[in-house]
This record gives structure tokens, sequence and C-alpha cells, in this order.
């Protein structure tokens, strides 16, 4: 099977329940967006629904940094994309940005994700199947740049007095 680099989400499209009383995306859905494209990519990886079910094994995030670039309203349309970044034998770092289908960038979205063993809940190693997965995505997506926003941090820069 072939790995897109980066993969790219189904289209998905702004639900009214997401409006604010600002008229736009809520700040909280830009976050379901941006999941609903890592279970894509998770299950691609061979960890979708069937795993937590039949394996008792899942992946929880543990950190998320999430810039807002430009508003999404009601009904615009938008795919997101998923780049593995890095990994090793219970995490995956991962970037993401959800782009307008007219092509503009709305938001991004760098996490940090365990590899969870449900019985604890305790962080677990990925099986050795699980993990020639991650590590085929990280082959297709290692050929990619380091994204511009990867690893931002937030701080108040303050002007020499």
């Amino acid at each position: 099977m072939t790995i897109p680099a980066p993969f790219v989400s189904r289209i998905m499209e702004v639900e009214k329940d997401w409006i604010d009383y600002n008229g736009h995306l809520n700040m909280a859905y830009y976050n379901v967006i941006f999941d609903r494209c890592s279970d894509e990519a998770f299950e691609i990886m061979g960890m979708g629904a069937d795993y937590v079910r039949d394996r008792k094994l899942t992946i929880y995030t543990a950190e998320v940094h999430l810039c807002y670039v430009r508003e999404l309203h009601l009904a615009d349309k938008v795919k997101v994309t998923f780049q593995l970044i890095d990994h090793d034998d219970k995490r995956i770092r991962a970037y993401q940005e959800i782009h307008h289908v007219e092509g503009w960038l709305a938001a991004t979205s760098e996490t940090l994700s365990l590899h969870i063993d449900m019985s604890g809940p305790k962080v677990s190693a990925f099986p050795e199947d699980i993990m020639a997965k991650v590590d085929a995505m990280r082959a297709a997506h290692g050929g990619l740049p380091m994204p511009e926003r990867a690893g931002r941090s937030i701080g108040i820069k303050r002007k020499a007095v």
C-alpha cells in the first residue's frame, strides 16, 4: 500500500452546531476537525476503532499546540493534512494543517500522542505489526521538509530596553 506524503483527509464541512456567537468556527471544533483526520491516519497505521475493540490498545493525545491562522465559517469545506514527523516505540509526534478547499491555510496543530494499553490504562510499546506500519508512515513522510510551524512555543517577546 502506498502511503500519501503527507496524508490528506477526506473533505469535511463546518457544521452549524460548531459556529459560535462571533459567527465563526468555535476554537474547540478546530480540534474536532484535526482529530477526525488523525483518526483516518491512525486507521492506516492499524490503530482504528477495531484496534481498541479487539486488542484493547489505543492512542491518547498527551499534548497539542494549535495555531489559528484564518477563520472558518458555516459550510466551509476543508481538508486536513497529517505528517508524522517523529516517533519512538510508544509515542508519535504529528503535524497537521487545515486547508480550506480553495487552498488557504486555516489552522495548524502539532500533537504528541501516546500508545496506551487500556488494561491500565498505561503507556505501552507498539506491537511489532503496528510499529511496522508506523515506521512505514514515517518513512513515507521522511522526505517531507520539517514544517515551518512545527516546534513553536508560546511566549511574549519583549522589546529590549
